[in-house]
């Protein structure tokens, strides 16, 4: 618990936190930094000297040159818990705790350099983490290191970071005759978690967005889905218990992700027959419980195995769907816009895989100009 009116508190490691306004953003909000101590008097002496610094306009007291770096990775991430959403949070604790402190915790931030990066990196490369997990793990590295330098301009290196390149990799995509053979095993003795695969398999809702809808975001009437939340089980950082989750329903992975999709009649039919007329029901339920990401994947493995598909993840059903409107003649905008993506090049470079038939029917195209060569060539 804080001191009355001086915003200070015993952290649950036992340390005191000392908070104290540090500016204000354009818009207006404060934005805060922290001082910490062993004790509540150290705390509150250092705070007090950050206090007088700012009032005064004289530069912030150098007196954390003498700490490790993790010492700045929980300051930074202190920072970060209110700006962020949660699960992004959880996402910067695992990558810190996990990956940062364990190799470079122990160092002093004034000894950085672009060497000592190349070999953490190579390190993490060396096991066997893939290119995207060693991005991330660098982007929340050079953020820490941002944030320090910016809090004691010109004490500590600039570092330069080089990130390593991504491979695309190749992703399943059900053919039309895969397609058509699970769309059929869904149809025979349907339950609602039968037809939630199914309904993403006809709009590319992705696996959180399907666990949170709710039938209050569907008009029949108007034949539209409107998404709004995704659900997703992640870490506890708060519980001390080792393992610990929780599942947490809140926005979208980005602004885009909030969108309308259009039903087509067979969709908006389909929806029509489980309609429970509770508006606060979960789709895949049918009640006001909700199933989670990981129940979802469970079953759609068993539903695959069943009718004979192999190596189908529910990612499977969204590259399938985006794949299908491509060789439909989708307009690309319009489907970047259905499937919630940031743009068209998401879109283009990631979910877009035309299928040997539809590369088939592009070649016969120039067939169709004319442009024959004569059979006395051979």
């Amino acid at each position: 618990m804080a001191r009355k009116g001086e915003n200070i508190f015993k952290r649950k490691d036992g340390r005191w936190e000392a908070r104290y306004i540090k500016g204000y953003e354009l818009s207006g909000k404060i934005r805060y930094g922290f001082c910490y101590g062993k004790t509540y008097k150290e705390a509150k002496e250092k705070v007090t000297k950050y206090k007088a610094a700012i009032l005064n306009n004289t530069p912030l007291p150098v007196t954390n040159n003498r700490h490790r770096l993790a010492f700045f990775c929980e300051e930074w991430l202190c920072s970060e818990r209110g700006k962020v959403k949660e699960s992004t949070y959880v996402k910067y604790d695992s990558i810190m705790k996990k990956h940062i402190l364990p190799k470079l915790g122990g160092c002093f931030p004034q000894g950085f350099s672009t060497q000592l990066v190349v070999r953490f990196t190579q390190e993490l490369q060396d096991e066997g983490l893939s290119a995207k997990t060693v991005r991330d793990i660098l982007v929340v590295l050079h953020t820490i290191l941002k944030y320090t330098a910016g809090q004691y301009p010109g004490i500590f290196p600039a570092v330069e970071i080089t990130y390593p390149k991504e491979h695309k990799k190749d992703v399943r995509v059900l053919d039309l005759e895969e397609q058509q053979r699970l769309i059929d095993y869904l149809q025979e003795d349907t339950d609602t978690c039968k037809f939630g695969i199914l309904l993403a398999l006809l709009t590319g809702l992705r696996i959180g967005e399907l666990c949170a809808l709710r039938w209050e975001n569907v008009s029949l009437r108007n034949k539209t889905i409107h998404v709004a939340a995704t659900m997703q089980r992640i870490r506890d950082v708060d519980c001390t218990g080792e393992g610990k989750t929780k599942v947490i329903i809140g926005m979208p992975k980005s602004d885009t992700s909030i969108r309308t999709i259009p039903l087509t009649d067979d969709a908006a039919r389909l929806c029509g027959r489980f309609d429970p007329h509770r508006p606060a029901a979960y789709l895949l339920t049918g009640t006001e419980r909700f199933m989670e990401p990981r129940l979802v994947q469970i079953r759609l493995a068993k539903y695959t195995k069943e009718c004979g598909l192999e190596g189908v993840h529910f990612h499977t059903i969204r590259h399938t769907f985006a794949t299908r409107c491509v060789e439909a003649g989708f307009e690309i905008k319009s489907l970047s816009e259905i499937l919630g993506h940031a743009n068209t090049s998401v879109t283009l470079d990631r979910y877009v895989h035309s299928s040997m038939e539809l590369k088939r029917a592009n070649m016969d195209k120039l067939a169709a100009m004319g442009l024959g060569i004569s059979s006395h060539t051979f």
